[in-house]
């Protein structure tokens, strides 16, 4: 190629020159007979190395998605557990508020219930002591009531039934 170039006729006022054809063809058709099948072949795993690189990229970058789902999937599980932590942390001081009401509630409704109860104990008390005072009253040997002559005249009780006695 070398002296084709340098025989080859020049153009006027010009660094160009006018080759013969068929004779480059010729010689490319020789240097691709000449070419030895080590460098077709480091052609091949050129591209293949293409290939298998192009290959572990895509999967490099599919790797590193799933890694970032996961990553977002474990903060999201625990973004949710500490909500669900957060929720139940409420949901006992709630239930610990309401109980505190609840007993309260029942505290004063077992209080009322109680006071009303020694209401009716005492009126009960004090039935029952009027029916034994107008028993005692009643066993009482009879006193004799001494007029202006200084008579004594037997007095009469009086006989109440007890039930009457026994009522508030």
């Amino acid at each position: 190629m070398e002296s084709l170039a340098a025989s080859a006729k020049k153009l006027p006022l010009t660094n160009n020159v006018v080759l013969d054809q068929a004779a480059i063809l010729e010689l490319i058709d020789q240097l691709r007979v000449a070419v030895p099948p080590e460098v077709t072949q480091a052609r091949r795993i050129t591209e293949e190395a293409g290939r298998i690189t192009e290959r572990a990229r895509e999967e490099g970058d599919a790797v590193v998605a799933r890694a970032q789902e996961q990553a977002a999937r474990m903060l999201e599980d625990r973004e949710l557990t500490q909500m669900a932590k957060q929720r139940a942390t409420e949901i006992i001081d709630n239930a610990t508020r309401e109980a505190v009401e609840i007993r309260r509630g029942a505290d004063e409704y077992a209080a009322g219930v109680l006071i009303r109860l020694e209401g009716e104990c005492i009126k009960a008390l004090t039935s029952i002591k009027r029916g034994i005072d107008m028993l005692d009253e009643r066993h009482r040997p009879l006193q004799p009531i001494r007029d202006e002559e200084d008579t004594a005249l037997p007095i009469e009780v009086a006989q109440e039934p007890l039930e009457s006695a026994v009522r508030p």
